[in-house]
Formats: C-alpha cells, structure tokens, sequence
C-alpha cells in the first residue's frame, strides 16, 4: 500500500466505519492495478508465462523416452552423458526417494512438471554447463526452478547412490586391483593419487584471500584416487584452493581406515620382502611416505629410466579420469557460478558418482569390447586370489599410533621404490613387460 494511502487512512478523523472500509478497498484496487505488469523483482509482480508444460513432457517422451523415440540410444548417451536404462533407473530411485521429481497438480489443479522434464533440466546443466533459462524453450521449465531442480537431483544423487558409489574398495574390489596391478608390474599398487582445482566464479568477496592460490584466482581443490579402469575410489573435496596438495592430504580421510585398523589389509611380496599397506602412485609434490611411491625425477640408469617411464604411464589414471569427468560434466571444467560451497560439494560429488555410475554401465573388458551392465559381468567377482580379510576389531591409542608411524615411514618408502625398481627390471628382461 502507497504511503499516501497509509496516511490519509491513519490522519482520517472520521467515525464512520464504513467510509474508512471504502478507502481502503480503493487502496488495495490502486495498488493491484499499479504493479500488474511490471515485471520487478518482487515476486508478487512476476508475469505468469504459460509454459505447455504438458505438451513439453509429451515432446520429451517422444524425442528420447518412448519405447520408438525420434532419437536412437546413441544420441540419447551423446546429449544425457548415460544410456537410457541408466536415466530411467536414477530417476525412479529419485521419486522414490523424493516426490519432488513425481509429476503432481498443484492447488489450482493444474498439473506440474514431471519428474523427466526435472532431470533433463538438471542433467542438461551438468554436461552442458549451460544457463539455467537456456532450457526454457525445449523443457519449458523456468530459471528459478531449473536451480533448484540441479540442487534437488544432486542432493538425492548423493544421498542415495553415495554409499555405493563413493565407496572405498572392499575386499572384492581390492583382489580385483591388486590382479591388474601385479600384471602392469606394480604388486600392490591400489591406484594413483592426485589433486585438481575447480575455479569458484561467484566465490565471496570476504572469501577470496582464503580460496586463491597458485592460478590466481578463486578455486575449491578435489583430491581423487582413480584406479585403471577411472573409477574414482576416493573423492575428497572442499578445501580451499591456497591449499597446495600436501596440505589437502593432511586433512583428507584417505589413510583414515588404514590408520583405524578397519579397511582391508594389502599383503604382497616383493623381491622376496613382504609389505602390509597398498600404495599409491603420485607425483614428487608428495611426502616420502611408505604409501605413496613417487617417479625418479633424473633417472641415472636404465632401470630407474624404465621404472620411471612405467610411473609416469600408470600414474597417468588419475589425470585421465578428471579428464573424463570435466568431458562428461562440463560444470566442473568451467567456473562454478553457484554462491553456497554446500551447493558445489554436492555437485562435485554428484558428478563423481554418475561417473562411477557410467563406467559400471558401459564398462570395457579386457578384450575393448563394451560390457553392459547384466548378469554376464564380472566386475565385483573375486578371481583366483581369494578374498581378501578385513580388521573390523577395536583397536588401542598405541596401534593407532604405530600404524601411523608406519604410514609415514620414509625408509619403507625407499626400500618399496627400489624393490618394485628390481621387480620391474626383471619383468622386463624376461620380456613379460615392455
């Protein structure tokens, strides 16, 4: 109500009841009039665009989800980044999960979006890293709700497929990568370990000092472990990016099963030495630590020049799948334009998780050929080593302390470098590795 109205009501000094009420209905008809159409930012002047969403869910079952849609299953994986199937399944956990994504009426009976316009939406924004108003025309769905339709999605993805997904390797997935890595010549070896960097485009001013670091502008670091196969195995992400990798992996939970004495034990042989902890292949910005093994940076021989050149090969997994990840999710190659670091961990993680989701899908045998997720796969099979045992048990302030003594030990670390340099020589010379 304008304040020429609130004063000619409050300085009126009439009794009459009835007179005020007349005034105040042609306050409330004069404010009506003067905000229809105004198209401010108050939401109660928004215009009302009529969207046929009905006749866009049609559109889009047609186009990609009936049983003949006018797009294949090829185009379908090129522009949702994941098979039908796969689309299908998310979604139905989702409304199971959450009736935000089951299409409903609203209080004047009209009926809503439906749960495949929804995940379009937000599916469309993680691989395209588009604008939210950008799929208005095609999914006839509005900016607002598009936002919020990416934070839903991401938010269930994670809360649902999270403890699957996001997993650290059980006692399965450990035989299964210590298999493969004993045939590349690395006994042992649980995967590759690195560090990457999303910028944060909309990151607080008050925040920018803490968020910057060597790329000169705002960025929040992701520390990854990726096996052969680009699955990620551990994903921690929030850190800021002044953090150099060191210090993302002092207050990371990598080594945190280890240290409790609750993840599967790794034990292998090596040049007649027997070791206890998997490892992991790094870059030289690591500690010496006797989990990690680390390149030669000036190889002197022929056996550190080939030990070198296998490393650097294999530690290579883990670049390649954030090269898959920011192929597949464009939204986190480009900067991240959403203001609540909460938002972005949850997009990061779900776009870690689709990634896993994808691979498990579409993953490759042995032989390049495309094994579809079925009964026919093999992935969590246990081979011919076994399982192998977990600790579960409680443990003492003293074990604790031992296992990360030994976690730490730089002398491990040099005997286990020199010794998978031995092996790998021997590999070579009788001509099992080249």
């Amino acid at each position: 109500m304008s304040n020429f109205f609130k004063r000619l009501l409050n300085d009126s000094s009439s009794s009459d009841e009835e007179e005020r009420n007349t005034w105040f209905a042609a306050a409330i008809e004069f404010e009506r009039q003067t905000s229809e159409g105004t198209g401010s930012g108050d939401k109660s002047s928004r215009q009302y665009r009529y969207r046929d969403r009905v006749g866009g869910h049609s559109r889009l079952l047609n186009d990609y989800i009936v049983e003949n849609p006018v797009y294949d299953e090829t185009l379908f994986r090129r522009r949702f980044r994941l098979s039908r199937p796969l689309f299908l399944r998310i979604l139905h956990t989702l409304q199971q999960h959450n009736d935000y994504f089951v299409q409903r009426r609203n209080a004047a009976n009209t009926v809503g979006l439906s749960g495949e316009q929804k995940m379009t939406a937000a599916l469309r924004m993680l691989a395209y890293g588009m604008s939210a108003d950008s799929l208005d025309e095609y999914v006839r769905i509005g900016e607002t709700t598009t936002i919020e339709c990416v934070k839903r999605f991401c938010q269930g993805v994670v809360e649902i497929f999270g403890p699957e997904y996001l997993r650290s390797p059980n006692a399965a997935d450990i035989s299964r990568l210590l298999r493969k890595a004993n045939q590349r010549g690395f006994p042992g070896m649980l995967g590759s370990l690195d560090c990457m960097h999303w910028a944060w485009k909309n990151c607080p001013a008050a925040y920018h000092g803490m968020y910057t670091g060597h790329v000169h502008r705002p960025t929040i670091v992701l520390e990854a472990v990726a096996s052969y196969d680009l699955w990620i195995w551990h994903a921690f992400f929030g850190m800021p990016g002044s953090n150099n990798d060191i210090n993302v992996l002092d207050a990371s939970n990598l080594f945190a099963n280890l240290q409790e004495g609750c993840g599967p034990s790794v034990n292998y042989t090596i040049m007649g030495n027997h070791y206890n902890m998997g490892y992991y292949l790094a870059d030289g910005i690591y500690p010496k630590w006797a989990t990690i093994v680390q390149s030669i940076l000036h190889p002197q021989d022929l056996a550190h020049e080939f030990f070198a050149k296998k490393h650097e090969s294999y530690r290579k997994d883990v670049e390649r799948a954030f090269g898959v990840l920011q192929a597949r999710f464009a939204i986190v190659r480009g900067p991240a334009r959403f203001w609540h670091h909460e938002d972005l961990t949850f997009i990061m993680k779900a776009c870690i998780i689709l990634h896993n989701m994808i691979i498990e899908d579409e993953r490759v045998d042995d032989n390049g050929l495309v094994a579809m997720a079925s009964g026919n796969d093999d992935y969590d099979s246990l081979g011919t080593d076994g399982p192998v045992e977990v600790s579960r048990g409680p443990i003492s302030f003293d074990h604790f302390m031992a296992t990360n003594r030994a976690i730490r030990d730089s002398n491990t670390h040099y005997a286990l470098r020199r010794d998978i340099i031995a092996h790998l020589w021997t590999l070579h010379g009788q001509g099992v590795i080249e």
